[in-house]
């Protein structure tokens, strides 16, 4: 089954060999997402709180182009360099996802590209009804 890579400029440019996602019949396999904002490509100021809602808004841009939504997703997964970030995580998840909540993991990790908090990364299936 041939693919077909995602790209939108709402998001942030890949910045190495990937795709911002790929899809595959109607599965939506999502690269992992930073907090960068699209449009000067620096992380976002704020903090945790920021970057994390960042990560969302940029998933969530990816996921309108390949033509479905964040309540489209079925896993996550979501790596931090502080684990002590997790319930902020929930806090700012509950406000973009509905139930049934994707599939989850949580990744304690050493670093993250651009020296970042949180990096996620998901699948997404379309046409699921």
């Amino acid at each position: 089954m041939p693919f077909e890579p995602i790209h939108t400029d709402a998001a942030p440019k890949a910045i190495g060999t990937y795709s911002q996602a790929v899809r595959c019949g109607d599965t939506v396999y999502f690269s992992g997402q930073i907090p960068l904002h699209p449009a000067t490509m620096e992380v976002v100021r704020g903090g945790i709180e920021a970057q994390i809602r960042q990560v969302f808004d940029n998933l969530s841009a990816v996921a309108e182009t390949a033509g479905g939504s964040l309540n489209d997703f079925v896993k996550l997964t979501i790596f931090l360099t502080d684990m002590s970030h997790f319930p902020m995580v929930n806090q700012v998840m509950a406000e973009y996802f509905q139930s049934p909540y994707p599939a989850r993991a949580a990744v304690g990790v050493a670093a993250l590209p651009k020296d970042v908090n949180v990096e996620i990364e998901g699948i997404m299936v379309l046409d699921h009804d």
